[in-house]
């Protein structure tokens, strides 16, 4: 089938979180094309289609428990996703949101949610071997506020959500793997590589859609990044990052050079 933008914006705002994750998979599998001669103006969304739980709290609310115990393992396990589920929500609405793109890039988003449709349901089913399931553990909403402040602009939401609220998942995985690694949680661990793995390419589509939008401006890219960073989150996340999958979601090298600076002055 092909599809309308309702569709998209059906799937968005659908609560429950299988029903959400076959319907991800479900555009994906669709002929997206015809959204690229869609017309109309999309509907804000302050809120996307989300269950009851979790509780959404302040980061500084959030408890903070060790690795050690196996509700440590699984309040993390959450977290991530928790992460995840607004990650379908975000591919949807980049889908639904942005009119007159090319076709490749309603494709691109629709094949990101479907991917994080995957590893939320990898996640959850983990959660289960641990006694608990989504909305066990409370949260935070910085994704979606970041994409509510970023949806007037395609640019600035391909700036700023993939480029740096996703790609800060490839800074702090690593870490977290050989956490889990040590409390001997095999398990976790092969599941949070394969997320590590396939989110290099969702921020590489961030990028690849952020310079198309920023050239045509006359927009140097790597200094509007800064600007833009500057200008929406207080000049970012600090480091460390892991400037190797930086670099395999073609992050420039002048962009990689300025974050090198930045961590060895805030180090």
């Amino acid at each position: 089938m092909s599809m309308t933008p309702d569709d998209v914006f059906a799937a968005l705002m659908t609560r429950d979180p299988a029903e959400k994750c076959a319907a991800a998979r479900a555009l994906h599998a669709a002929d997206s094309a015809p959204l690229a001669k869609a017309s109309g103006e999309p509907e804000d969304v302050v809120v996307p289609g989300r269950p009851d739980a979790p509780a959404l709290v302040h980061p500084a609310k959030l408890s903070k428990r060790g690795l050690g115990k196996p509700e440590g393992r699984a309040a993390l396990i959450h977290a991530i996703a928790h992460i995840e589920f607004n990650a379908i929500n975000l591919g949807l609405d980049a889908a639904y949101r942005f009119r007159d793109m090319p076709a490749d890039f309603y494709a691109d988003w629709l094949r990101v949610a479907a991917d994080e449709s995957r590893h939320f349901e990898l996640l959850n089913n983990r959660l289960a071997d641990y006694g608990f399931t989504y909305g066990d553990f409370d949260a935070h909403n910085g994704l979606w506020e970041m994409a509510v402040k970023t949806a007037h602009d395609v640019m600035i939401r391909m700036a700023l959500v993939p480029r740096v609220l996703e790609a800060r998942g490839l800074d702090v995985t690593p870490g977290m793997i050989e956490r889990l690694r040590q409390a001997g949680d095999a398990e976790t661990v092969a599941i949070f590589e394969i997320i590590l793995e396939e989110e290099v390419p969702h921020v590489e589509i961030g990028t690849r859609w952020f310079r198309y939008c920023a050239e045509p401006r006359g927009l140097d890219p790597d200094t509007t990044f800064t600007r833009l960073l500057d200008e929406y989150m207080n000049g970012g996340p600090p480091g460390p990052y892991n400037f190797p999958a930086r670099r395999e979601a073609k992050f420039s090298e002048d962009e990689l050079d300025w974050l090198a600076t930045r961590h060895s002055k805030s180090g």
